[in-house]
């Protein structure tokens, strides 16, 4: 049995023990198109030849872009790999210039591009990349040549042996990728993951996931150039189970019902949607129907993990699951035994009524830097507690420091930032990662993340306040879409809001409020303010008077990561906020 240890172990491995007929699922042309493990191999193996005869060496860097998770991207991850060469997967809608930095930081040779859109990206900077020998692209576009240009030249078996050697030579403590991060200020740092980082991770990770081995879908939807998804399709190889690529965020919906997963990953961001999609189809319920639909919500945001509400209250989740939730498991397909959400902070409100409703929402913490999952949340042997983010995985321990900072020792730490010694030192201290997440660990091993330590400031009063805390309470609003905490050197915490459009226009038409359906005229409405200071005010009870959010303003655009509010997973960029609404926040403190 192959024994894994390196990333092109993953497949082989699936190949002896639950060969899949239908490891990798693409929809192509409206067709789900399954190809098999044999064949998911044969075509890996066929691109590590290709590449071979391209001219790629052990320790070359072959980037991919792709904008939607797919086939050919798997394969060509195991292809390049087995050469010894390093792979650079970049986040799509990056900009041009960002394209062109982490190409040439990374003396990347050659470059998998998914479509037209980013294979323009890559020709307008490709005469300033000197390393980048050719571009191949996975769909079939004017003026570039096809990865299958390249499954081509790899079709002649005779230098197989040659590829043999190569993955021979390679141990499970080389580099394996480089994942450029985005973060939320100047250049990206290229995170340096081996083998052994990403492989430990998704093996470790497999003993948090509730599935039958060998027998289960997935639904695989978040960008895999991120190090959260891409573990992920990994560890289900490892597991033997069927990958199933969502088209994009819009059909997910649609992909859910069709695939019916029993395993999927989630952002909050994404969560957050489907409930309050699921909340205005119940507000437009009448009469009893109505009734039972808030009844149930009401009932959910109660739960409980391990039947700790009681037994009347179980007897009534019953009834609540059979006629109001058991339409949100068919409205997720039908089978979710887990969804994992990472990347940023799970509103407890959401775990709850998710749970309760049978659709198990289990939270998980990690960083790239720690290829990325640190701790997660496991519903059996007692491995489950709402507002941490689990206890830490096989190996790994976490430590905190003095001041409250989070720090990690595991074999998913990474091997450092590429050609940065000063910023691998600054993070890899005393044998720990520094995390820069402020925590702490409970007496029975379950972490709860408080703040980035980043992020929390001091007001002018030499108060400390950690935003997230207040940003994730004030979100429970269904007219609050988006926060950002401010009040650095300030007199006190203040607050620049985008409200959730399509919430206030459903509410101003039922109400008859008549708010402006133009953000910009809407944001200036007393009514609409006056109803969110309401919402602050409720919300703010939690906190201590010094944390107390006193004044907001409203912003009549929606963050979005294309208008640079947000990273690419979706953490709001605090920098680029404050001086994006340079004028809202002087207005917050009596100067604009």
């Amino acid at each position: 049995m192959t024994d894994v240890k390196r990333l092109f172990d993953f497949p082989y491995y699936q190949l002896e023990k639950y060969p899949q007929a239908n490891a990798l699922v693409t929809k192509i042309e409206g067709k789900w198109v399954g190809t098999s493990t044999q064949e998911y191999l044969d075509k890996a193996n066929a691109i590590s030849r290709g590449l071979l005869r391209l001219g790629v060496e052990a320790n070359d860097k072959v980037a991919i872009i792709s904008m939607t998770n797919r086939t050919e991207w798997n394969i060509c991850d195991i292809g390049i790999l087995q050469t010894g060469a390093q792979d650079v997967p970049i986040y799509p809608t990056i900009s041009e210039e960002d394209y062109e930095y982490v190409l040439n930081h990374s003396e990347s040779k050659y470059c998998f591009v998914s479509c037209q859109e980013v294979f323009e990206k890559v020709n307008k900077i490709k005469g300033n990349v000197p390393s980048l020998k050719g571009v191949y692209c996975f769909e079939k576009i004017d003026g570039c040549s096809n990865w299958t240009d390249v499954l081509e030249l790899g079709a002649d078996e005779s230098n197989q042996e040659d590829v043999e050697a190569r993955k021979e030579a390679v141990t499970e403590n080389d580099l394996a990728t480089l994942i450029y991060t985005s973060g939320t200020t100047g250049r990206p740092k290229g995170v340096m993951l081996s083998h052994k980082n990403i492989a430990s991770n998704a093996i470790f990770s497999e003993t948090r996931l509730p599935i039958d081995l060998g027998n289960s879908k997935a639904l695989s939807f978040l960008p895999v150039c991120h190090i959260y998804e891409r573990m992920l399709l990994y560890m289900y190889q490892y597991c033997g189970t069927s990958i199933h690529f969502a088209e994009s965020l819009e059909t997910i919906s649609d992909n859910l019902k069709e695939v019916q997963p029993d395993v999927m990953s989630a952002v909050p961001r994404l969560l957050e949607k489907v409930y309050d999609k699921i909340i205005a189809k119940g507000t437009d319920l009448t009469g009893i129907k109505k009734k039972l639909f808030f009844w149930a919500v009401e009932l959910g945001l109660q739960w409980e993990p391990y039947g700790q509400n009681g037994a009347f209250y179980e007897f009534k989740l019953k009834i609540a699951r059979k006629l109001i939730f058991s339409k949100w498991q068919e409205a997720l397909g039908g089978n979710l035994k887990a969804i994992a959400s990472g990347s940023a902070a799970l509103q407890p409100r959401l775990a709850r009524v998710f749970n309760a409703a049978g659709c198990p929402v289990m939270e998980g913490y990690g960083l790239t830097e720690t290829s990325p999952v640190v701790s997660v949340n496991d519903m059996r042997n007692g491995g489950f507690r709402i507002g941490t983010v689990g206890k830490a995985l096989p190996e790994t321990e976490i430590k905190i420091a003095e001041d409250g900072e989070i720090l990690i020792k595991g074999p998913q730490v990474m091997m450092g930032y590429y050609k940065d010694k000063e910023q691998t030192e600054e993070v890899l201290k005393n044998g720990y990662f520094h995390t820069g997440d402020i925590g702490e660990v409970d007496s029975d091993g379950f972490l709860k993340i408080t703040d980035r330590k980043k992020s929390m400031f001091k007001t002018s009063g030499g108060k400390y306040v950690a935003p997230q805390l207040i940003e994730n309470e004030m979100k429970q609003s269904h007219f609050i879409e988006q926060i950002l905490v401010v009040g650095e050197g300030e007199k006190m915490p203040a607050a620049l809001i985008q409200p959730s459009w399509e919430f206030v226009a459903s509410w101003s038409e039922k109400k008859g409020k008549n708010i402006p359906t133009d953000p910009k005229e809407a944001i200036k409405n007393e009514e609409l303010i006056a109803r969110i200071q309401k919402e602050i005010d409720i919300h703010n009870e939690k906190f201590g008077k010094w944390e107390k959010v006193k004044t907001f303003q409203l912003t009549p655009d929606v963050w979005s990561i294309e208008g640079g509010q947000l990273t690419p997973t979706m953490k709001a960029k605090r920098k680029v906020i404050k001086t994006m609404y340079k004028d809202l926040y002087e207005k917050l403190y009596g100067r604009g």
